[in-house]
């Protein structure tokens, strides 16, 4: 490989989908929602990455979408939104990366599922990275709120977390919640699912 466009991102990863809180995609690869879909929201802060000599870190940004059957079997709707404390060039480095065209996992692999892509779109992103009850959200376009998992038998919090010893897809190690909001209103984007899975987790993908 040249020595252009290596990368290297270290993000707390807060994520939110339509599945029930196992994930089937987590285990078996496939959405155990109702209509066999999958739709997620993913907010991302970087906590130190780059591109080449280009310093991306404290960045933020958000990635929603679609997919009418499991993710691999493509067919996805996407949009990303960055926010605007980027600088033009930081924009271009994250979009690079995160359409795939500078390579590296999993961006590769989850690019190659889009028939439609929007971005990347330039907002202000709201967003707070704590353990228990992350969030993020966007003005009048989204917002995603995760709380933990409660014991139905004494209404405490239950930390839960789903792992991969030898390495997962997107995480290693994921805390597992409850998705107090998640919704999106953008084009042709537009979902809204209270309930069910939810992720914080730290993510490190790179090239």
């Amino acid at each position: 490989m040249s020595n252009e466009n290596q990368w290297a991102l270290s993000m707390h990863q807060i994520e939110c989908c339509n599945c029930s809180h196992g994930c089937g995609c987590q285990f078996g690869g496939f959405p155990d929602s109702e209509n066999g879909n999958c739709e997620a929201l993913l907010g991302f802060s970087i906590i130190k990455g780059h591109l080449d000599e280009l310093d991306l870190a404290g960045l933020k940004m958000v990635f929603a979408a679609m997919w009418p059957q499991a993710i691999h079997q493509g067919n996805g709707k996407g949009a990303l939104f960055i926010d605007n404390s980027a600088s033009a060039e930081q924009v271009t480095a994250l979009a690079t990366i995160m359409s795939g065209q500078a390579g590296g996992m999993p961006v590769e692999a989850i690019a190659s599922t889009f028939t439609e892509f929007e971005g990347p779109i330039i907002v202000d992103i709201e967003m707070d990275t704590d353990e228990k009850h992350a969030s993020f959200s966007i003005k009048d376009i989204l917002e995603v709120q995760q709380t933990p998992l409660i014991n139905p038998i004494t209404g405490e919090e239950q930390e839960v977390h789903i792992t991969f010893p030898s390495g997962g897809f997107m995480w290693d190690d994921g805390n597992i919640g409850n998705s107090k909001a998640m919704t999106i209103n953008h084009g042709n984007i537009a979902f809204e699912h209270v309930g069910q899975f939810s992720a914080k987790a730290i993510a490190n993908w790179g090239n």
